[in-house]
């Protein structure tokens, strides 16, 4: 197989060598080894298209990967398996300003998408911790969330075209520039989210915003959960659909983050039990500024808030986003970590993480809780540090923050998908109708089961 490869790519396009394909397993965990047989590198559609299509006719597993930035396992190899990394299929095609769209190849960088299109005084409203290394392709197909979803929505509703290749070779493409296209089944759709089991994104056409001319940010403390709710009520109809980023850190998170660098020192000082971080974008800066000032003063006559810093420029404002976005420190607190994202209704929230954190501060292997997210759009996430990784301790934390998942209505995955390390859990926010009908639909679009083979679909 890996001569094949070879001869459709070129030698130049497979790692094969233990010390050159170590990397690519997972980015942020750099000591985990790649058991794959080999890396190969399509650098265009028809290559990748190839490259299936040999691996379809001898029932070679895939795996693809993108920018490795996940955190559900998706990305970790076995031995039966090939990986396709999407590294050289890096190209911005297109940005048209008139349409306000960028084509892109799924291996651009989040992140020089931003800068490209800020150029043009036009924004790509993606935001999220993994921007500088998470690839579209991987954005798009587990349907990434972040900080703006509140404004913007998930990544799904920024995609107006894509192309993907299935896992008998067959290339479809929908590359439409229109928002509007009713036009029978919405295909597209089936890719966005599926990570990569139903078929591999090459191409995407993403939707753009104009760039806002004003950025305003604020950091609030307040001293209740019913508060935050309200709080939010208050400042998304005083902001008039201007609000971008509404996110809720609990005490013991903050002042950690607080205490790991000198460069927060400014911020508030970490005595309150919740801090709210508030991002809008306008069209003025000054009246924009004006306007959120104006309503964290009443805010605080109403006693909806205890304490508030605006950001008084660029400098200040990285401070404060900083903080809420640079989550490494607090999985770096202990030796072992597991990272939660589930979503619940905004109105039990804090109920939920106290009911969770007590059970989770009785397991003797337990170091650390830290809570945090975006809970404006019910989305949660748990760092919990431990000093002990076994399977056992490991499967006694899920249980206890999936347990009520299903009684509340909520997600075991907001947004990082389900990968490896979720599929069992999937029943707390499936029917088992729904999970028929995924693994139909698996079936049908790979149905030697190549394509990211164990992933997702409970087994």
């Amino acid at each position: 197989m890996v001569d094949t490869l070879k001869k459709i790519v070129g030698e130049d396009s497979v790692l094969s060598d233990g010390k050159e394909k170590s990397r690519f397993d997972h980015i942020w965990k750099t000591d985990i080894p790649t058991n794959a047989l080999a890396v190969v590198f399509p650098k265009d559609t028809d290559e990748l298209s190839s490259i299936m299509k040999v691996c379809f006719e001898n029932n070679q597993k895939i795996l693809v990967q993108g920018g490795l930035t996940n955190l559900v396992g998706s990305t970790k190899t076995f031995k039966d398996e090939i990986i396709v990394s999407l590294d050289r299929m890096n190209k911005i095609e297109e940005i048209d300003e008139k349409s306000r769209t960028i084509t892109l190849q799924s291996g651009v960088i989040v992140e020089d998408a931003i800068n490209a299109v800020n150029e043009k005084d036009l924004l790509l409203p993606l935001n999220f911790g993994a921007k500088g290394s998470a690839q579209i392709g991987g954005v798009v197909s587990t349907n990434a969330g972040g900080l703006r979803v509140l404004k913007y929505g998930m990544t799904r509703g920024l995609v107006l075209g894509l192309e993907a290749v299935l896992s008998n070779g067959e290339i479809i493409s929908s590359m439409k520039k229109v928002i509007k296209d009713n036009s029978g089944y919405d295909l597209k759709q089936i890719f966005i989210g599926s990570e990569g089991t139903l078929g591999i994104i090459t191409k995407v056409i993403l939707k753009l915003e104009e760039k806002p001319e004003s950025r305003c940010s604020a950091l609030v403390a307040l001293k209740n959960y019913d508060n935050v709710v309200n709080l939010l009520k208050f400042i998304e109809k005083g902001l008039s659909g201007t609000l971008t980023g509404f996110e809720l850190m609990w005490n013991n998170t903050y002042k950690t983050m607080r205490d790991s660098s000198e460069n927060y020192s400014p911020l508030l000082p970490s005595i309150h039990p919740f801090y709210v971080f508030i991002e809008s974008l306008g069209s003025d800066l000054n009246s924009d500024f004006d306007k959120l000032s104006e309503l964290i003063s009443k805010a605080a006559e109403k006693n909806l808030i205890e304490d508030a810093i605006l950001a008084q420029n660029e400098r200040e404002q990285k401070i404060i986003w900083d903080m809420r976005e640079d989550v490494s420190v607090l999985a770096k607190k202990s030796k072992f970590d597991q990272h939660f994202d589930i979503s619940l209704p905004i109105p039990i929230i804090d109920n939920e993480v106290q009911v969770a954190t007590k059970k989770l501060k009785k397991l003797s292997f337990v170091e650390h809780v830290f809570t945090f997210g975006h809970v404006a759009d019910g989305n949660i996430h748990f760092i919990i540090g431990k000093n002990d990784n076994s399977t056992k301790n490991t499967e006694k934390i899920n249980q206890i923050i999936y347990s009520k998942l299903k009684e509340n209505g909520g997600s075991v995955s907001a947004e990082h998908g389900i990968g490896l390390d979720k599929k069992k859990y999937l029943y707390t926010s499936r029917s088992k109708e729904e999970i028929n009908l995924m693994k139909t639909l698996k079936k049908i679009l790979d149905p030697k089961n190549i394509l990211n083979p164990g992933r997702v679909i409970p087994d």
